[in-house]
Parts: C-alpha cells; sequence; structure tokens
C-alpha cells in the first residue's frame, strides 16, 4: 500500500465502494498506476435513517482522510451495492401498477400480466401488483384515469406494458407521460429490453419498478451527500454485468444492479489481476462464487429472478456452499473405531456463532476434546468442535488450510500455525491419521463440489485449459483456490488484496452497456446501427469515445443482434498496453505455450501488442496424420497473454487498404459445409484495442463492422488480423 506523503497531490484517484450485507468497504486506486492506495471498512448503515447511503458517505470521509487526498483529487467515484438484491431477496418491494397498453386480443395478452402478482421471491413473498387496462392511449385523460387507479389501489410506482412496444412504444410513453404529471415514479418495458416476450418483457420491468422508490432514494442522497463533500467526479454504479453505468442511468434501471456483487470481484479479477483466460472464484465466510472470464470478457446470461428467467443480462456465477467457515462434519466412529469424513459444509461458523479454532490461543484448545453438535435445531447433529469445558470452537476449512500451510504470511485468512495444528490434532487422531493427513482430507471434500462447478463451467465456456488460471478472491480465497488448482492440475494464484477484491473491482471497472435486438433478415445496416447505439450509450454516460471498444455478436438462429460496449471514464493515464520488450513477451507466451522462447516465431508486432507463436501438430497417438497448426499468443505491454489461438493465420495489413485486403483473406479463408459458408473468428489489433469480431457468422456483417473499426485509424497506421478456423 501506498505511503500517502510520497504521492503527488496531482494524481488523480479512483474511489471504490462496495456495500455488503455487513460492511461497506472502500479503496482508493491510483489512477496512475492502479495501486492501492487505501482501504477502510465501516458497518453498513441499514438502519439509518439514510439507509445504507449514510454508511457509503462515512466509508468515502474516512478514506479520503486516511489517504491523504482531497475532494478534487477524486477522477472516478463509483460504489456497488446488495440493496436492490437484498430487496428481492427479502421481497422488501414496492407495490406495483402495471398499466396494460391495447385493445381487443392486446387487451387479453396483456390482461394475462395480472398473473405476475403470483410471482413469489426468494422470501416466499408474492410480488405486489395492481393492474389497470388502458385501451384509448390516444386519450390523455384516460391514461390519467389508469394511473390514478393504480395509485389508490396502492401501487408506489408504474409499469406501462404494450404487447408490441418494442416497434413503437406510443402507447407506453402515454402511461410515462401520466405518472409523470401524477409524480409518480414510472418505468416502460421498452425502456428495459427491446427484445420480444411480453410476459418476459414485463416480468422484467416489474422487477425493476419493485426496487425502484428505494433505489432512487438511495442515489438522491449519495448524490447530493457527494455534491457538498466537493466531489466534481461523475459518480457510478456497479452493473451486474461487471460495468459501471451512470448515476442517471440506475435511475432508469436499478435492477441492473441485482446481483452486482459477484461482478464487482470479477471485475476486480479482469482488471486489476489482468486475468485473459480463467475461472474466479471469490469465497467468503460461508460461499463461494464462480464465474468465468474467456479472452478477456465476463460471460454473461440472462438472469432468473424469484424463480423465473428475465431479460437481466447478468454474470453468469454458480454459487457453492464452502467457505472459509465452513464446518467440518463426521461419520462413523461409533464402537471405538475410527471415524470418517462426513461432508464439510453447507453451515459456516459465522451462521452457528462460533469462532474459528485456528483463531484461538493454541493455550485454549489444550486438551479440548472432539465433539459433534447441530449447530442450529435443523442442522445433523454431525458437525465437528472443539470443547475445551468452557468455549466451543469450530473446526472449519480455514483451519484445515492454515494446518497444511496453504494460506501465506500477511493473508486475511492467515492465523496462528500453531493454533492450526493445535485443532487438527483431535480430528485427525479421530480420522486415524496424522494432523496434514486430515486437513488434507478436509480440503479434498471441501473441494470436491466446487471442482465439479469449475470442470462444468470449463467445458461449458470451452476454456483453454493450457492457458487458463484460477484466481482467487475474498477473504477466503487461500482457503480453496490453492487446494482446487492443485487437484485440477490448473494454475492457481490468489489476488492481490483479495479480501477487498469487489471494491477494487468497482474502482477498476469500465463504463458499459449492452443492446440486444431481435431483427429478422439483418442488414448490414442493422448490425452497424446496433453497434453505434451501444458505442453511444457508453459515450453518454461519460466513457472517453477514443478508448470505446465494441463486442458484437449475430446469432442467425434467433435473429438475435447484440452488442457490447466498454469505455473508461477518462483517458487513463497508465498505458496498460504501452510497449514490451521482445524478450518479456517471448517469456510470457512461451509459458503460455509449454515451450522454450526461442522457439517462438514473432508474426506481428504493433508497439502495443506482440504476436508470438509456433507451428506443431496435435500431441496423441493421431497426431502424426493430422496437418499442422499455428498457436499463437498476444501479449500486451505488461507482458499479460490477451489472446490465445489454436490454430490461427496472422496477417499485418495498412488500414488505408486493408479493408479491401480483408475482404480477400475472409474469402480465401471461408469453409464451405452441409450449413453453407462459414468465414474464420476474426480478431483485429487496432492501436490500443483488440476488436473482437469472433460472434459474427456472416461474412457481409464481419467486414461491415471491420470496416467502421479500420476507417478510424490513420490510412498509414499499422492493423494486424488474426483469423481462427471456426471447427
Amino acid at each position: 500500500m501506498s505511503d500517502p506523503a510520497t504521492r503527488s497531490v496531482r494524481d488523480p484517484v479512483r474511489v471504490g465502494i462496495d456495500v455488503g450485507g455487513t460492511f461497506t468497504d472502500a479503496v482508493a486506486v491510483s489512477a496512475t498506476t492502479f495501486e492501492l492506495l487505501g482501504q477502510v471498512k465501516v458497518p453498513t448503515s441499514h438502519d439509518h435513517e439514510d439507509g445504507v447511503a449514510h454508511g457509503i458517505m462515512t466509508a468515502l470521509e474516512r478514506l479520503l482522510a486516511e489517504v491523504g487526498v482531497d475532494a478534487d483529487d477524486v477522477g472516478f467515484l463509483a460504489h456497488g451495492t446488495t440493496q436492490a438484491t437484498n430487496a428481492l431477496l427479502e421481497g422488501d418491494v414496492a407495490t406495483i401498477g402495471i398499466v396494460g397498453v391495447g385493445s381487443g386480443y392486446d387487451a387479453f395478452a396483456v390482461g394475462r400480466l395480472r398473473s405476475l402478482g403470483r410471482l413469489r421471491l426468494d422470501s416466499g413473498r408474492r410480488l405486489p401488483v395492481r393492474y389497470a387496462a388502458l385501451r384509448r392511449p390516444e386519450d390523455a385523460d384516460a391514461a390519467l384515469a389508469a394511473v390514478d387507479f393504480v395509485v389508490a389501489e396502492g401501487a408506489d410506482v408504474i409499469v406501462a406494458a404494450e404487447p408490441f412496444s418494442v416497434d413503437d412504444a406510443e402507447g407506453e410513453r402515454a402511461v410515462l407521460d401520466a405518472a409523470s404529471v401524477r409524480g409518480v415514479p414510472a418505468t416502460a418495458t421498452h425502456e428495459i429490453t427491446r427484445l420480444y416476450g411480453l410476459t418476459k418483457r414485463a416480468r422484467t420491468a416489474a422487477l425493476n419498478a419493485g426496487v425502484m422508490p428505494r433505489m432512487l432514494q438511495t442515489a438522491d442522497l449519495v448524490e447530493s451527500s457527494i455534491l457538498k463533500a466537493g466531489i466534481t467526479a461523475p459518480l457510478m454504479v456497479m452493473r451486474c454485468d461487471g460495468g459501471v453505468m451512470s448515476l442517471g442511468e440506475m435511475r432508469n434501471r436499478p435492477l441492473l444492479t441485482v446481483l452486482s456483487g459477484p461482478a464487482a470481484g470479477v471485475a476486480g479479477a479482469l482488471m486489476g489481476e489482468r486475468v485473459s483466460e480463467g475461472v474466479f472464484l471469490e469465497t467468503g465466510g460461508t460461499s463461494t462464487d464462480i464465474s468465468v472470464i474467456r479472452r478477456g470478457r465476463v460471460q454473461i446470461k440472462h438472469a432468473e429472478l424469484g424463480g423465473k428467467e428475465t431479460y437481466l443480462s447478468a454474470l453468469d456465477v454458480r454459487t457453492v456452499g464452502i467457505g472459509g467457515g465452513s464446518i467440518v462434519r463426521l461419520g462413523g466412529g461409533e464402537g471405538g473405531g475410527a471415524a470418517s469424513l462426513a461432508d464439510v459444509g453447507p453451515r459456516s461458523a459465522h451462521i452457528a456463532g462460533l469462532p474459528y479454532a485456528c483463531f484461538a490461543d493454541p493455550a485454549e484448545l489444550e486438551g479440548a476434546r472432539l465433539v459433534r453438535v447441530a449447530p442450529l435445531e435443523s442442522d445433523a447433529a454431525d458437525h465437528a468442535v472443539l470443547d475445551n469445558g468452557t468455549r466451543r470452537f469450530a473446526l472449519t476449512v480455514t483451519c484445515a488450510a492454515n494446518a497444511l500451510g496453504r494460506v501465506p504470511e500477511g493473508d486475511y485468512a492467515r492465523s496462528d500455525p500453531r493454533a492450526a495444528r493445535a485443532a487438527l490434532e483431535p480430528l485427525a487422531r479421530a480420522l486415524g491419521t496424522d494432523v496434514e493427513g486430515a486437513a488434507r482430507a478436509v480440503l479434498d471434500k471441501a473441494t470436491e463440489r466446487v471442482e465439479a462447478v469449475v470442470e462444468s463451467l470449463v467445458s461449458d465456456y470451452g476454456l483453454d485449459r493450457s492457458v487458463a488460471a484460477l484466481v482467487g478472491g475474498g477473504g477466503g480465497a487461500a482457503t480453496v483456490t490453492p487446494h482446487l488448482g492443485e487437484r485440477m492440475g490448473i494454475t492457481a494464484r490468489i489476488a492481490s488484496h483479495s479480501e477487498v477484491i469487489s471494491p477494487l473491482g468497482v474502482a477498476l471497472a469500465l463504463v458499459r452497456e449492452s443492446v440486444e435486438r431481435i431483427i429478422p433478415g439483418a442488414t448490414h445496416a442493422d448490425v452497424l446501427s446496433v453497434r453505434a447505439e451501444a458505442e453511444e450509450a457508453v459515450v453518454a454516460q461519460g466513457a472517453s469515445p477514443e478508448g470505446v471498444e465494441v463486442d458484437v455478436t449475430v446469432d442467425p438462429q434467433r435473429n438475435l443482434v447484440t452488442a457490447v460496449a466498454t469505455g473508461a471514464t477518462e483517458l487513463r493515464t497508465k498505458d496498460r498496453t504501452a510497449d514490451i520488450a521482445e524478450d518479456e513477451a517471448r517469456g510470457a507466451a512461451a509459458d503460455s505455450l509449454g515451450a522454450a522462447p526461442a522457439d517462438l516465431t514473432e508474426y506481428a508486432a504493433t508497439g502495443r501488442y506482440r504476436v508470438l507463436g509456433l507451428v506443431r501438430r496435435p500431441s496423441g497417438p493421431l497426431g502424426r496424420f493430422s496437418r499442422e497448426r499455428r498457436h499463437i499468443r498476444v501479449v500486451d505491454g505488461e507482458g499479460v497473454v490477451r489472446l490465445h489461438n489454436n490454430d490461427a493465420e496472422v496477417d499485418t495489413l495498412v488500414a488505408g487498404q486493408a479493408e479491401g485486403r480483408l475482404k480477400d483473406l475472409v474469402d480465401e479463408r471461408t469453409a464451405y459445409g452441409d450449413g453453407g459458408a462459414v468465414p474464420p473468428a476474426v480478431w483485429l489489433l487496432l492501436g490500443p484495442k483488440i476488436a473482437d469480431l469472433s460472434g459474427v457468422m456472416d461474412a457481409g456483417h464481419l467486414l461491415a463492422l471491420a470496416g467502421t473499426e479500420i476507417a478510424r485509424r490513420a490510412p498509414d497506421e499499422k492493423v494486424v488480423a488474426i483469423m481462427e478456423r471456426r471447427r
């Protein structure tokens, strides 16, 4: 951590604040070096009259005082919050007034939205819904009457719903206008998503409306407090897909903050740890959230809320009930025989109200007996604790990891090794083994379910195991990730400052916007229009146009065009893609390929990236009958492998002539089969950007998008094209 006395006062600071269920964590990061300058933790202020906003400001004020910076030094400020998530989990949502727009069959279709009142939230409570029909939206008085009706029935917020509003939203806009006249917060289904499917679209809009009033109140309080503090940097909010959005955008779509907790951690791994391919595991005391980064991108899917799928695009995160506090469970041992390890967790020491044995004074554990208890009434009486006659201590995964030496010095989960070994000795005797054997057995059992989920994700997303890494974050990172890496034979490491990986992710996150459109028979102009809409959306939220990257995917089977734009709110003073020496790049690429640096060929270099690789045949008994393949690695200025391909061609072009040459290369490398023409997957290295066009399967769309990217470069600028054969 930096010494404030040695830092220039002109060095801009990025601040990230993560509002958790128990604590609010805040960090300050140098915008020049991305170095952690300071961190604070305060209790989350659920019960304060200003709600969680009070805790956010308390954390911010304390952080700036401890780091020694003024309000003017803050160049970026963002926060992530579990408020919307908790509201849905606990059923603490506003009453929603749905105004269904339409006549004839449309009136019947929207009338069925009354059934949204049967949607059960995780708390078991039903979504509180009131309904009014609006058959003549062109009649302003009729629209006002519909809004008045649901408000009289107790609605706190309005949802406008019309069957085909994605094509023509005039009816929904009439409802929004009426709600504005009455001063009632409102949303419309076409504002949430432009995808067809009335029920799913309305369900997503209703959930968005349910959390809107509370989130608007918090936004107003935080914004006014920030202004009073003299901070002029725009306030950003963490999204559930790993990016941030402006406060104004959050006011329109607060549902995007749901499930943003895990997304913040992944953003920390992606930006702070520079992970380009791998699995991120955020381990707390009770559970581990597991998610994927593939080719430098987080993996997204439509989230389920209340047991139903929505159009909320959120991080694909899988949660396993194993954390640092998970308690060991025993079976057998009756009649004097050796006990067996039945399971580990899901009950944690935190929920059981028991201290970890490894954090006790070793003297307290002398003579302690191993006993089995039911921590809560609903639990089985097989949970292993140590009883010294006056206190009880839980035997946890953290105890085993410390006893086996898995937790490094200075780590948040580190305990006195003597206490950890003393804690495991009674368990070892019961299992008929030594301390190391008992500790390893506990970690093996604890990571079994985690391993199954990781293997599933590796398979689902086609991760390349030769370059993939397991990265652990959270306070319990060292209790799961290192042992799992050893079991799976995958490189594993603990993220720097893992205990604050979430607020770090908030501080480093990029502005993000996702645009989805269903367009049957999409033309090149349609695809470019969706791309432009996504780019314009992040620029409107403060992203610098020069650095915006847009990934486009076209799914011809579903007629779905998706564009995801990301960009920074400033031209970052740290050039993450500065020139790198060839020997450093060779070393990074060689490690990734399992080869000697001297065996690699440099296929291209842009000053920002180096493209290195080698040609070899597949291994195995049939390898000598297979064709040779070119394996390449793209290495950036920090020595990070940003892109990897195992069957690629590399060409260096000049921007002014690239479009024509690119068309020839795509034509030449297009494969033909029963499904028709299949162009290669294409990536372009353009200045500091890697333009990912691999999600486009139509050659015309691909070339149109490539032309848009190339047109922004100087005519004599070098462009590197990487093309991978599709199998």
